[in-house]
């Protein structure tokens, strides 16, 4: 079921941007998250990257800050560098549960590419990070410019929308440590890495169930040698079977975000 999320904070910035274009290795954005790590901007003609950097800042992401509030007017527009965000469905009762996962893939703030002013989820930072800021009047200006900026964009609006589907058939008829595999996997793409600094409660947030449920499906996988803990933080060991213990779920967003791809090409 839904869970409620607490200290939420707004991101500050504290970096100034970097202008260089280096390149991303799966570790991403590195250590300290300032290379350039976003695949969306990384893709871009060099020009169109320069100049969206150049407008933009560098900053912090610490966890849980809001990037996106839900029904508020959006003010600025985030490239992810490093670290995790969770786009989340938020309730009356103020619970929520998630239906989307950004990384260094992708962008926060999807409803300005269709000249929307308001988001209608709340997207937070769910493991810290970076990411390039830029507010929404330079993102419009830089995508009547540029194509291929507009193009980059609405693609991944479309991938966002793809993964929202599938997670939602996901929760409803899948079992508590196939959902979990399939998590795991989708934040190991975006953060890279076999560490995912996440606890039990958290999980259990993002998966929409009880804390006892995530406790149970993490010792599964931990006994089967897919998944272990090292000072609090888990450790994905073996990811090939941990696929093969995923839903079908996991298979079906890579086959079709690979076709995608192949048919953008």
């Amino acid at each position: 079921m839904p869970n409620k999320l607490t200290d939420l904070r707004r991101a500050k910035p504290v970096v100034q941007a970097d202008s260089g274009r280096n390149g991303a290795s799966r570790d991403g954005a590195g250590r300290n998250g300032q290379d350039l790590a976003n695949q969306i901007l990384l893709d871009l003609p060099r020009n169109v990257s320069s100049n969206l950097i150049g407008k933009a800042q560098l900053i912090k992401l610490p966890i849980h800050s809001v990037l996106n509030e839900i029904n508020e007017q959006i003010q600025y527009l985030y490239f992810i560098n490093s670290g995790l965000a969770s786009v989340l469905n938020v309730l009356h009762d103020g619970k929520s549960v998630e239906v989307g996962l950004t990384g260094r893939e992708g962008f926060v703030g999807v409803p300005v590419i269709a000249g929307f002013k308001t988001s209608p989820t709340r997207v937070v930072m769910q493991i810290e990070g970076t990411g390039h800021r830029i507010s929404v009047k330079d993102l419009q200006v830089a995508m009547k410019a540029s194509s291929a900026l507009e193009k980059s964009l609405l693609r991944y609006s479309q991938e966002l929308a793809l993964q929202a589907g599938q997670i939602a058939a996901c929760n409803r008829v899948h079992e508590v440590d196939e959902r979990l595999a399939r998590w795991l996997l989708m934040s190991q793409d975006r953060i890279g890495g076999s560490l995912i600094p996440l606890t039990q409660e958290f999980l259990a947030h993002m998966l929409g169930t009880r804390r006892a449920s995530v406790t149970v499906a993490a010792g599964m996988l931990q006994k089967a040698g897919l998944i272990s803990y090292v000072r609090g933080q888990l450790k994905i060991e073996d990811r090939e079977r941990l696929e093969h213990a995923s839903c079908e779920c996991y298979a079906t967003l890579t086959r079709q975000l690979g076709a995608w791809k192949s048919e953008s090409e």
